[in-house]
């Protein structure tokens, strides 16, 4: 089984259909007071999630490639993996939010979700899968103790 479509493609697609929806639907802006604190807090917050989470990928020596699960070493279950399964999808999915208070357009959360659709849909479910082939019961037990996006 191959995923054909990176993440991060996904996540600037998605990224883009938000600036178009910014751009040209002419209802839904907002603002508020620290809407750009807040943007920069939510993009501190997801650097320092993908940050950590790739750090313990390598320091596992097992793949970051989100295209062939398959060809995962170990399973990684300690450090940030003991709060979510996918930390850096989590991640891509803050920074989305930040691009959406960045814009300034309420609609844009719709797109967030629609990521979160796609993700579980096409993306992890076909990774869970392949992880469940590898390790069995152990990521069994590791999904009935850790959530999958937080």
């Amino acid at each position: 089984m191959k995923l054909k479509i990176p993440p991060v493609l996904v996540f600037i697609a998605f990224g883009v259909f938000m600036y178009v929806l910014a751009r040209f639907l002419p209802v839904g802006y907002f603002d508020f007071f620290g809407r750009i604190y807040l943007m920069y807090a939510l993009c501190a917050i997801a650097g320092s999630i993908v940050f950590i989470s790739l750090l313990q990928f390598f320091r596992s020596k097992t793949t970051v490639d989100p295209t062939a699960p398959s060809k995962a070493s170990k399973l990684v279950t300690s450090g940030i993996y003991q709060y979510s399964r996918n930390p850096m999808y989590l991640g891509l999915l803050l920074m989305l939010l930040a691009w959406g208070l960045w814009l300034g357009n309420a609609f844009n959360v719709l797109l967030a979700a629609g990521f979160v659709a796609y993700m579980n849909a096409f993306q992890i479910a076909a990774e869970e899968e392949m992880l469940l082939q590898l390790f069995d019961k152990e990521y069994k037990q590791y999904c009935t103790l850790v959530r999958r996006w937080f």
